[in-house]
């Protein structure tokens, strides 16, 4: 059993040497960040104005000029045309897309979206056809799943594909919400075969029949195509299928875990500009005779902003790491993905509501001038909204981490049930750290959280049995305390990591890390006293919610010097607070 992912995580400590931390990459992969942030900064971030115009002849230069750069082709294979480059990699080139969300959400539903399934489900007649060019930005790629009436439930669509005589199929439908749907030469569409087999196909846009609607007007992604997709008679061949007649939904689930892995990549990118922006707003914005960096509610802000970062981008390069080190072809990530499917949801719930955080503090120290189109803290401020809505809403993600837990636990996957009924035994002996002893506190809240989520799961599973399905409060419950015992628990690795190597920046990680710990302990104490009344009662209640005390215990501790510390290292390197 992998103890990196599909929970096991939750039952034991892991040690530090096995996760990947972002002080583990390479020279290598320092070059492709530079190469990419590169492109942003030159190519990208000048032109702004123009691709919130919908300037698309602009958008598909740039996804070329990216092509060129390798870019676009870090998962494709270098015999299909891209550059084969690990997964580490292809997250650095999402960070860096980050920077700009209409860009990255161009480039990620080309990418994660049209590249990745065909790379996964595709035959090889497939790949050689459409790889290089979508790899070199020649095509550009759109992925059509949802409907007006199948959003979160994709099976519910209700696009028909009807057999033909010839062989191929006819598609009819409406598809909404299309990235890319204006200008893409190539559609992963999904449809019914015979009104019940849910199937994917490879569509052209030279297809008859196949039209894209109108642009939506959207709250934000301006700089993004976003529109439905009209099919009218659509006839194509029976090689245009996309996996197997029936089995689209493995393209369609196992695709969306692989985006929501992409969507974290892009968050910490936004989340980085964002903190150099706030950071720098506020060391040149003057107030009441010197700059509002120097008063404490700014300080504690940035100090925040950036301990959200360091959570977000500690629980993704873990999961990049424990992707990467199943060591198989990239063609053959779709298994891996599956398997990490608990973890890939965690980190987009995780990310997206960090990034929102985030931006949301970015706008209040700009003020006013955070509401005006002239500082790009308001228009990163409305991209990000959809971010909980992209890739499966944040509750759907919730429900779906919390069930497949669940079910491995049932399955007996991961022995979760043995580990609840040992809990008594064990939090009896967890003695609290002390304010002197940072690195032991953050790994008692990591232990503390881990064990919290087990006693709620647990006696969850052991009250509603085979209704816990429709117990949705409380699997929402389960994922917050699973998501916030993943995050701490990254976040000691890396901290354990780091202070190995003697760090000129070890500082700040500690004082990210013990914020994070401190804050998910008050979180996950808050969350137990709401969920546990629902699984238990009586003085088996009584004696869990002490237990979850002792397990979240922490020393009351003034917090005020490690974020004063933490907000002058964001002013004094806002571009590489963590080094």
């Amino acid at each position: 059993m992998n103890a990196q992912h599909g929970g096991a995580w939750l039952l034991g400590d892991t040690s530090p040497s096995e996760v990947f931390t972002p002080e583990d990459r390479s020279a290598e992969h320092r070059l492709i960040s530079a190469t990419a942030l590169q492109f942003m900064e030159q190519e990208v971030l000048p032109r702004r104005d123009d691709l919130e115009a919908k300037d698309w002849p602009l958008t598909r230069a740039l996804l070329r000029q990216a092509g060129d750069l390798g870019l676009l082709g870090v998962d494709v294979p270098e015999d299909l045309g891209g550059v084969g480059l690990d997964i580490v990699s292809s997250v650095l080139v999402s960070e860096a897309f980050g920077r700009y969300a209409s860009l990255a959400t161009t480039a990620g539903a080309h990418m994660g979206l049209c590249i990745v399934p065909v790379l996964w489900f595709g035959t090889e007649a497939q790949r050689a056809r459409y790889l290089p060019r979508l790899a070199s930005g020649e095509l550009v790629g759109a992925y059509a799943l949802s409907e007006a009436g199948s959003g979160s439930d994709a099976l519910g669509a209700r696009a028909t594909a009807t057999r033909l005589p010839d062989g191929g199929y006819e598609l009819n439908g409406e598809k909404l919400w299309i990235s890319n749907c204006s200008f893409a030469d190539l559609y992963v569409v999904f449809a019914k075969v015979d009104g019940q087999h849910f199937t994917a196909f490879l569509v052209e846009r030279t297809t008859p029949g196949l039209s894209p609607g109108r642009e939506e007007h959207k709250m934000g992604l301006h700089g993004s195509s976003t529109a439905p997709l009209l099919l009218q008679g659509v006839r194509v061949a029976g090689d245009a299928v996309l996996g197997e007649v029936g089995k689209g939904h493995r393209v369609a689930f196992t695709v969306l875990n692989y985006g929501r892995f992409k969507l974290g990549a892009m968050t910490t990118g936004g989340m980085r500009q964002a903190l150099r922006d706030a950071a720098t707003y506020a060391s040149s914005r003057r107030q009441f005779g010197k700059p509002i960096a120097q008063f404490g509610a700014i300080q504690s802000k940035l100090a925040e902003m950036a301990t959200r970062l360091y959570v977000t981008e500690s629980a993704m390069y873990r999961l990049a790491g424990s992707l990467q080190a199943e060591g198989v072809a990239h063609q053959d990530l779709g298994r891996v993905f599956e398997q990490h499917a608990v973890e890939a949801a965690i980190l987009k719930v995780l990310s997206s509501e960090a990034l929102q955080y985030v931006l949301d503090e970015n706008v209040q120290i700009h003020g006013g001038n955070g509401f005006v189109r002239d500082y790009p803290a308001e228009g990163a401020y409305r991209d990000a909204r959809v971010n909980r809505i992209f890739e499966g809403t944040n509750e759907i993600n919730r429900l779906l981490l919390a069930g497949q837990l669940a079910r491995r636990a049932a399955r007996g996957e991961i022995p979760l049930i043995a580990a609840a009924r040992a809990l008594p035994d064990e939090w009896l002996a967890m003695a609290p750290p002390t304010p002197e002893a940072p690195v032991a506190l953050v790994r008692h809240v990591a232990a503390g959280l881990r064990k919290c989520t087990v006693l709620l799961l647990g006696a969850a599973m052991q009250r509603y049995r085979e209704a816990l399905a429709e117990e949705q409060e409380v699997l929402t419950w389960v994922a917050d305390a699973a998501i916030e015992a993943y995050a701490v628990d990254s976040v000691a690795l890396r901290l354990a990591r780091v202070l190995e190597r003697d760090s000129p920046v070890a500082a700040a990680h500690r004082e990210a890390a013990c914020l994070a710990a401190v804050e998910g302990a008050l979180r996950g104490d808050a969350l137990l006293r709401r969920a546990l009344p629902a699984v238990l009662d009586g003085d088996t209640l009584r004696i869990a919610l002490a237990g979850a005390r002792r397990m979240l215990k922490v020393p009351a501790i003034d917090q005020r010097p490690w974020r004063r510390d933490l907000a002058a290292a964001c002013l004094a390197r806002p571009a590489a607070v963590f080094g």
